[in-house]
Formats: structure tokens, C-alpha cells, sequence
């Protein structure tokens, strides 16, 4: 006969004051942390660009584009440059916070006057992607019938991103950029524009494409599962449609852990051994129910990321990453990537392990206006191209001034 098993100790319960202090946090996150129609602008101004249709197949109706423009547009129209926003960031570039943005400018110490995209210099357009949460047609926005279009929004694709956004600069009366640069989700789509846009009668002349990818890998595909799983199993995802919840009652946990998924892969082993090694958190003990430091701070973004950004936008936007692919119906990544006509900066970061160096390297070989590969050395990994400004910014700056050089050589000639 079998011995009977050995009981599992009880874990010693939460301390009241850590019950307390857990509850408080859950209560006060909002069900959804999108701008919505009658929130306060703040420096948003709207575009709206009539109905698109997907290249997934469908029509996406009344499409709205939420931007926010940095300087002037000068005379002959040539100093436009487009800035394009990874996955959680939005149109509000530079500047503070304040009334209509909850946090200050995602790349304040890149975009501004003096700085290396320098305002007195360029006009700065700086878009909400197509399927975000702030201001932009996405998930939050109403549908035809009235209500928040929630998990019906369709799925869109980078290409489908840049094709409003080819709009918005028609909108504008841009012509030509002269620089076009993203990073990270951005660069998926700046890749896309310096194909699409000369298509669309809109000319690339400078492209910059940082820790990027021109074709989305299994690996990245594979990080991302997860963090899908995560939001739709959230019981107060409800089915995508949770913007009536109370606070406290909407997918916030799911896309909280879906942040700290992500933000493990946006910075270095080597940063997060250093920087935490094995301390508890605090006060705690994670012998008994307490965090090891690294926990809590993976518990702070995902706390924070939650506060201000949409569950269902996380879901459109990732997906979109996943599907994009330079090459598809052009050749292939190789063919596509030749077409691309404007003088190209790529950069990478070298402890990057979400877009490796690897990914970078193949833009640069095969775009035959690339200048050399330029590295970036941090220990941050991925977030190196928002914490690297000391090294990231010469490198922007001097390839404006590059690209102004051949621009007063042409005319010139």
C-alpha cells in the first residue's frame, strides 16, 4: 500500500498591509488606458481619411489619424522628416507631460530645437499608428454601430499602417520627406515607406531604420505568443469587450504580464543580473510571499504600462508586427529591400536580443544606398535605442547634415 503523501506546508498568508496595498493598486487601474473622444487633445491635432481598404481583405471605415508637428514646413517643402513610434508609444514625441498626455515625450532628448532632429530646422510630423489607442482609429474607437469596435477591429498590417499614413502626409501637402526614421515597430514601418511611399508619388530621400527588422522572425513571433495568451485569457477581457468595466474589472493584469513578457525581451540579461543579481524587494522575502527586486520591477511597468494603454490595441499592434514582411508579393526580403531607393542609415544595438544586430546587417548589405552598419554599445539591450541618446543622437544628426550635403550638391549640379 502506498504511503499517504506528505501535506504541503500552507503558504504563510499575505500581510495585511501587502493584501491592502495589492488592492488599492487593482482598484485604480482603469479598464482601458486609451484617449478617448472628449478627453483633453492635449497637442493631438486629427486627420480624418476616409475608409481603407485592408490588404487582409475588408474596408475599414472612416479611418481617423491622430499626429502631433514639431517646427515649420518651409518654403519648397523639403525639410518634412516623419518620425515613426514603436509598439507603446504614440504621437507625443517630445515635450512634457501634462493636460491630454500622461507621460513626456517618448524621444524628448532626439526631437526638438538644437537637438539632433532639430525643430528649427525640420518639420516633425510624428503619427499615432494605425490600430493604437491614442486618437487614432483602433480598437477604443467607435465602430459604425456606435460602440467601441473592441476584438471585431480587423486585422492590419504595416502596410496597411503606412498607407494612412501616406494619406495623412497628402493631408499635409508633403511631397518628399527627407528623413523617415523608426525604431523597433517604427522601422518595421519606415522599411514599409521607403518602399510604398516613392509608389504612392511620395519621395524618401533619407531613411533610418533602428533596431529593426525587415521581415519578423520566429523567435519574435514566439515571444509574442505569450503575451496574446496572456490579455485574452484575462477574465475581464471579456471578449475584447470590457470598456464599460469599472476600474479595477478589465484586462489589466493580462496586459500587465504581456509588458513584462515584452520588457524581459527589451533589455539584457547581463543588465538585469547586474542591476538586481538575487535581492529581495525591499522589505520582503521570497522564502516566504515576498518578491525578488527584479519581480517588482517587472510588476512596476506592467502596472504602468496598464494605466495608460489599451489591451485590444496591444493585441492588433502586436499581431501586426507579426505579420510583417518586407518581401511579401515583392520578391521577396532581399528583392524588397533593393528596391528601396533613399540614402539609409540602419542601426543597431549590440546587446539588443529582441532585434539582433543579425536582422540589422541583412538591411544594410542589401539596401544599395545604406551607409555602413553603425553599432550602438549598451548594456540595455533593445531599450539602448531610447537610453542611448549620447551615442544615438551624433550618429542621427550627422546623417541629417549628410543628407543635406547631397541635397545642396544635386541642386548645385
Amino acid at each position: 500500500m502506498d504511503a499517504e503523501p506528505t501535506p504541503t506546508p500552507a503558504r504563510p498568508a499575505l500581510r495585511p498591509t501587502a493584501i491592502a496595498s495589492r488592492a488599492r493598486i487593482k482598484a485604480a487601474v482603469p479598464a482601458s488606458g486609451a484617449w478617448r473622444d472628449g478627453d483633453d487633445p492635449g497637442r493631438r491635432q486629427f486627420a480624418a481619411l476616409g475608409g481603407l481598404e485592408l490588404e487582409g481583405g475588408g474596408l475599414l471605415p472612416d479611418v481617423t489619424l491622430a499626429y502631433e508637428t514639431y517646427g515649420t514646413l518651409d518654403a519648397g517643402g523639403r525639410n518634412a522628416v516623419l518620425v515613426l513610434h514603436a509598439l507603446t508609444g504614440d504621437s507625443h514625441v517630445a515635450g512634457p507631460a501634462g493636460p491630454g498626455h500622461v507621460t513626456a515625450g517618448w524621444w524628448d532628448d532626439m526631437v526638438g530645437p538644437g537637438k539632433p532632429i532639430d525643430t528649427d530646422r525640420y518639420y516633425v510630423v510624428v503619427p499615432n499608428v494605425l490600430g493604437g489607442c491614442q486618437g487614432s482609429t483602433g480598437p477604443s474607437s467607435a465602430a459604425p454601430d456606435g460602440r467601441p469596435w473592441g476584438a471585431r477591429f480587423p486585422r492590419v498590417t504595416t502596410r496597411d499602417q503606412v498607407a494612412v499614413e501616406v494619406r495623412l502626409a497628402r493631408e499635409l501637402g508633403i511631397t518628399g520627406w527627407q528623413l523617415v526614421v523608426g525604431a523597433s515597430m517604427g522601422g518595421l514601418r519606415a522599411l514599409e515607406w521607403a518602399v510604398l511611399g516613392p509608389e504612392a508619388g511620395i519621395e524618401v530621400r533619407g531613411l533610418a531604420a533602428i533596431a529593426t527588422t525587415a521581415q519578423t522572425s520566429a523567435d519574435q513571433i514566439a515571444w509574442s505568443h505569450p503575451q496574446l495568451a496572456a490579455i485574452r485569457l484575462d477574465p475581464g477581457w471579456h471578449d475584447g469587450s470590457y470598456y464599460d468595466q469599472p476600474d479595477g474589472q478589465g484586462p489589466h493584469a493580462g496586459l500587465a504580464v504581456a509588458r513584462q513578457i515584452a520588457h524581459t525581451t527589451y533589455r539584457s540579461a547581463h543588465e538585469l543580473d547586474t542591476r538586481f543579481g538575487r535581492l529581495p524587494q525591499g522589505g520582503e522575502d521570497p522564502l516566504t510571499d515576498g518578491r525578488y527586486a527584479v519581480q517588482s520591477y517587472l510588476d512596476h511597468h506592467g502596472d504602468k504600462l496598464a494605466r495608460r494603454f489599451d489591451a485590444n490595441s496591444y493585441l492588433v499592434l502586436t499581431d501586426s508586427m507579426n505579420t510583417h514582411d518586407l518581401g511579401r508579393d515583392r520578391g521577396g526580403v532581399e528583392q524588397a529591400l533593393g528596391q528601396i531607393a533613399a540614402r539609409t542609415l540602419v542601426v543597431a544595438v549590440d546587446s539588443d536580443r529582441l532585434f539582433p544586430p543579425v536582422q540589422s546587417a541583412r538591411i544594410a548589405r542589401w539596401v544599395p544606398g545604406a551607409d555602413d552598419l553603425r553599432i550602438i554599445t549598451s548594456p540595455y539591450g533593445h531599450d539602448g535605442f531610447l537610453i542611448e541618446f549620447d551615442q544615438l543622437g551624433p550618429i542621427v544628426r550627422e546623417f541629417l547634415e549628410s543628407l543635406e550635403v547631397g541635397e545642396r550638391v544635386r541642386t548645385a549640379g
